[in-house]
């Protein structure tokens, strides 16, 4: 693993254009991060990277601005395993939020019921060096066995042809799981790559999920990523009842230009040409995976 840089990365654009896309009421945003208020949650030693300001506040003007009512905010390595922030944020959401969690092995039950009652569904393992390496299978398989009475998702987190090497192991889950970014694929692979295939079988099984974000991380050809909603598309024609959507703001770790998320919006009508698959991947799918009433 690298040597973390305690240099703040890139901020998330001040403001965003507004989008033209029309979003259906309760618009959900599967995935997002908060950061801070540093001066109340200062960054803890056990982050794998230092994050940018990104609190609740401008979290929630971002989605008043974009059209969004409900999202899931999802910890991140950046506040390594101090949930507090997140935590805080689910109280002030007052039903908009659900959360997902960073879970070890060593962490308690009473800790675990805390989360469940304060909107957490769901608990996340990262495969990316960046954010730790690939973890041990079975202290995953740990965690997996303690969230189980709470029916929680799992969120996978993979890269390239992770989705291959880890196929056995995500099928093996005995509860629903949550393929992060469209599990990150190069895209010079094209749409029918081995890790799309991939992904695609196990999408068939029926109880795994896919979030379609990130289409900025993965597009070979940049703004405004037409490659990458073509993959998003895809998927969402495949799996219809099993797709959701996110902005995967405010955009760690990037290593390109920091992306518009009004611009990424204006996708959704490209992955969901007409109302009815905008209602699904936006509305009832998330309803459904995340318990949002």
């Amino acid at each position: 693993m690298s040597q973390r840089s305690d240099t703040p990365g890139p901020a998330p654009l001040a403001q965003s254009r507004k989008p033209h896309v029309a979003l259906p009421p309760a618009s959900c945003d599967a995935h997002c991060h908060v950061f801070g208020p540093f001066d109340r949650y200062p960054l803890p030693d056990d982050r794998s990277f230092t994050p940018a300001l990104a609190p609740e506040a401008a979290l929630r003007r971002l989605h008043e601005h974009l059209g969004f009512e409900r999202s899931v905010i999802v910890q991140s390595q950046g506040s390594g395993f101090d949930h507090r922030p997140l935590l805080d944020a689910l109280a002030a959401g007052a039903g908009r939020y659900r959360g997902v969690a960073l879970v070890r092995p060593e962490d308690d039950d009473a800790m675990l019921a805390a989360f469940d009652a304060a909107g957490i569904v769901g608990t996340r393992f990262n495969f990316l060096s960046h954010l730790g390496g690939r973890p041990q299978l079975d202290a995953m398989r740990t965690v997996i066995d303690k969230v189980r009475p709470f029916n929680w998702h799992i969120a996978i987190h993979v890269a390239g042809n992770d989705i291959v090497d880890y196929a056995s192991f995500i099928q093996s889950i005995d509860a629903p799981v949550v393929i992060d970014h469209m599990a990150r694929p190069d895209l010079a692979d094209g749409l029918h790559g081995d890790a799309m295939t991939q992904l695609r079988r196990l999408l068939d099984t029926g109880k795994i999920w896919v979030k379609l974000s990130g289409s900025d991380r993965l597009s070979k050809t940049g703004r405004p990523y037409h490659d990458a909603a073509a993959l998003a598309r895809s998927l969402a024609e495949h799996a219809p009842e099993r797709v959701v959507w996110a902005t995967d703001w405010p955009h760690v770790n990037l290593h390109g230009p920091m992306p518009d998320d009004g611009e990424l919006t204006n996708l959704i009508d490209e992955i969901a040409p007409d109302d009815a698959q905008k209602q699904r991947m936006l509305v009832d799918n998330p309803a459904r995976l995340f318990g949002f009433d």
